[in-house]
């Protein structure tokens, strides 16, 4: 089996069908169909059912996907380690975040990571959960991941380097804005509000519901699955938001005021990593990442 046919088999199922993988890899598309029937040859098994026009992974073609990304993985190390002997710096870094450590600390480490290595293409993916990025790293499909999530991750076989915790910050809706000076407020004085709540399964989205399961009357206007959707519409004046607070500089840019929610409740930030077998730029990006984690603490930000 060569990686050719790893690397066509891959192409299929990441565009979805045959006819945009043979676009993507710039081939015929009868070739890429006789490259995919020699793979299944190989094999000894269909890898994907031919469905009117649409072509569905087989069980087994769901099986090879995480081994042939491993595979093709292992060939960019391997290519990578000879490139920097001569002094190569490039290649493709893939990252997949979430939403919020997305914004920060990623940005700031990927400013870090970009003036060092220039010529190294760092491709990034969005996932909505710390689920979705720890079987990413495993899987192959993307070698630093970030996640947030209550409490520190602890996963067998994926490397976790905590970064820093996030408290969650009120963003306030300017055209609504009867809260007492200061920098902090309690839960209770939530109460009579309207908000831009994001979607169940975050913590953002536990605070709001949990101060209405204690009492605190409250209302969720909009529940928006897109967090970028959330500082436009506080901007608006639909409601404030609970987020976290990585969140707060852009707040600040934008003219808005945040406050810190006591008691406080933290985002445990950390970057996974598979524990071998990385890749020069993978590598090298944890290095920014670890110089991150040892940076001096600073004050949760607020602003009044």
């Amino acid at each position: 089996m060569d990686t050719r046919k790893l690397k066509y088999f891959l192409a299929v199922v990441d565009h979805d069908g045959f006819n945009r993988a043979a676009e993507h890899l710039l081939v015929a598309q009868p070739s890429l169909s006789q490259t995919i029937a020699s793979l299944e040859k190989d094999l000894g098994v269909p890898l994907f059912h031919r469905i009117g026009r649409r072509a569905v992974l087989s069980e087994a073609g769901r099986e090879l996907v995480g081994p042939a990304r491993l595979v093709m993985r292992d060939l960019d190390t391997a290519q990578s380690a000879v490139q920097a002997l001569r002094g190569v710096r490039s290649g493709r870094l893939d990252i997949i975040t979430m939403p919020s450590p997305g914004v920060e600390p990623l940005t700031s480490m990927i400013a870090g990571f970009t003036r060092s290595h220039p010529s190294v293409r760092l491709n990034v993916q969005a996932a909505f959960t710390p689920e979705e990025v720890i079987e990413s790293v495993r899987s192959g499909s993307t070698e630093i991941g970030l996640a947030g999530s209550p409490n520190p991750i602890r996963v067998p076989g994926v490397q976790v380097l905590e970064l820093e915790r996030q408290p969650l910050i009120l963003i306030v809706n300017p055209h609504t804005d009867t809260f007492r000076p200061g920098t902090a407020i309690q839960r209770e004085d939530l109460a009579g509000h309207r908000f831009v709540a994001s979607q169940r399964g975050s913590l953002m989205r536990w605070l709001v519901d949990d101060a209405l399961a204690r009492g605190v009357e409250l209302e969720i206007v909009v529940e928006a699955a897109h967090r970028t959707s959330i500082l436009p519409l506080v901007l608006a004046g639909v409601g404030h938001a609970v987020m976290p607070s990585s969140w707060a500089p852009l707040a600040h840019k934008s003219g808005l005021r945040t406050l810190l929610i006591e008691p406080v409740s933290d985002l445990d930030v950390a970057v996974l990593s598979r524990k071998q077998d990385l890749t020069p730029a993978a590598r090298a990006f944890l290095q920014v990442a670890e110089l991150h984690a040892n940076r001096p603490e600073e004050p949760p930000h607020q602003h009044t």
